[in-house]
C-alpha cells in the first residue's frame, strides 16, 4: 500500500522477508502519479510499487552495459555481500584491513562489535542499501563514501 503526502509517494507495504527489500520516498508530479494510478486501474500492474520496481528494472537492463562497465572498472562487488565475524576476525588476524565496494546489500552481522568493524574495514562504499547495527554504522562513520 502506498501513502500520499502532498507530492511524495512511499512503499509502506512490509517486505515479505527482512533484507527483500528497502522502503523509499519519491516526489512524483500528479499527472505521473495519475498514469501509474491508471496502469494499476487498467490491469497492467498490482499496485504503484509493482509499477515502480519494473521501471527501475527496465532501466537498469537497457543500461545494463554502464553497469558492467563500472563494476568492473571500480571493483565492485554487485548483489548481496555479508560479512559475519568470523570473517572479520580472520581479516584481523592476518593483519590486514578490507575495502568494501557493493552495488546491492552490503550486511555486516549483528554480533560483529564497533571495534572489530573499525580494526578491520578500512572503507565501506555502498550503492544500494547498507545492513548493520547502529553502533557499527556509527563506527564507521568516516569511512563511508
Amino acid at each position: 500500500m502506498l501513502a500520499i503526502d502532498d507530492r511524495s509517494i512511499v512503499d509502506s507495504k512490509p517486505a515479505q522477508r527482512a533484507g527483500d527489500s528497502e522502503k523509499i520516498t519519491i516526489n512524483l508530479g500528479f499527472v505521473d502519479l495519475g498514469h501509474i494510478d491508471l496502469f494499476v486501474a487498467e490491469g497492467l500492474y498490482a499496485n504503484r510499487s509493482d509499477f515502480i520496481r519494473t521501471a527501475i528494472r527496465n532501466q537498469a537492463e537497457r543500461h545494463a552495459e554502464v553497469t558492467r562497465q563500472s563494476v568492473a572498472r571500480n571493483r565492485v562487488e554487485l548483489g548481496l555481500r555479508h560479512f559475519n565475524r568470523a570473517d572479520l576476525e580472520e581479516v584481523r588476524d592476518r593483519g590486514e584491513m578490507i575495502h568494501i565496494r557493493v552495488l546491492g546489500l552490503a550486511s555486516i552481522a549483528a554480533d560483529v562489535s564497533p571495534e572489530l568493524a573499525r580494526q578491520t574495514i578500512g572503507s565501506l562504499e555502498v550503492l544500494g542499501s547498507l545492513h548493520a547495527s547502529p553502533a557499527v554504522k556509527a563506527a564507521l562513520s568516516d569511512r563511508l563514501r
